[in-house]
């Protein structure tokens, strides 16, 4: 596996990708996509951090592990690629965004649209071999996203962290919520939104409220 991510991200984690457990991630995920099917495909394993690069960053959603059908992940949390039918979870962030907005449902579930507008999608996994989930959890990668949460956390400022059920909530404790805004609320996963934990958080008009009050503009979601 090449590290072929962006430049302004290769400044911000050049130790981590000089680090022995890195160096061990890599080498399981090249065996893995040698001898199996592997999502997302290679090029796209950093797909997040290219569309999203460090200065623009302003947002941030956290996802656990990429969709390990095929032809559905492309790199970014929730995203698929386009033409592909959208996930239940994804269609409920779509719903919350219709009744929250008042948008119309999106025709594409490929999220790059948001990434470009400074939202890092990040998976804790960013490799899963196909129709096996969790299967490349525990092997390192949630180390190194780990480190990109405490990354944007030490060297920005006013970021909007969306933590998304139990899972993205352990996560506030890598930021400074002094300097950071954290909005939390249950998985928009059928599980968790049938039992009443997701519909109605509002979590991206929130957003945009808190980018204006920064002087940052909104994302159009």
């Amino acid at each position: 596996m090449e590290v072929n991510i962006h430049s302004s991200w290769k400044t911000q984690l050049e130790e981590e990708f000089n680090k022995p457990y890195f160096k061990d991630l890599t080498s399981f995920v090249k065996d893995e996509y040698s001898k199996h099917q592997c999502f997302p495909p290679g090029k796209q394993i950093f797909a997040a951090f290219d569309w999203c690069p460090f200065d623009n960053l302003k947002v941030v959603i956290i996802g656990q592990d990429p969709y390990h059908g095929v032809g559905q992940a492309n790199g970014l949390c929730f995203s698929v690629n386009d033409g592909i039918s959208h996930p239940p979870s994804l269609i409920n962030i779509f719903k919350e965004i219709e009744s929250d907005l008042g948008m119309p449902y999106p025709t594409s579930g490929n999220l790059e649209r948001w990434a470009k507008q400074g939202v890092l999608l990040l998976n804790a996994t960013l490799t899963v071999r196909a129709h096996n989930a969790g299967s490349h959890q525990k092997r390192g990668w949630e180390t190194f996203t780990d480190a990109v949460i405490q990354s944007i956390s030490d060297k920005k400022e006013n970021v909007v962290f969306l933590l998304w059920g139990g899972f993205a909530k352990q996560k506030t404790k890598l930021i400074d919520t002094s300097k950071h805004h954290v909005l939390t609320t249950g998985h928009p996963s059928p599980l968790s939104a049938n039992r009443g934990y997701w519909f109605g958080n509002k979590s991206f008009s929130k957003t945009n409220s808190q980018l204006e009050q920064v002087g940052l503009e909104p994302i159009v979601w």
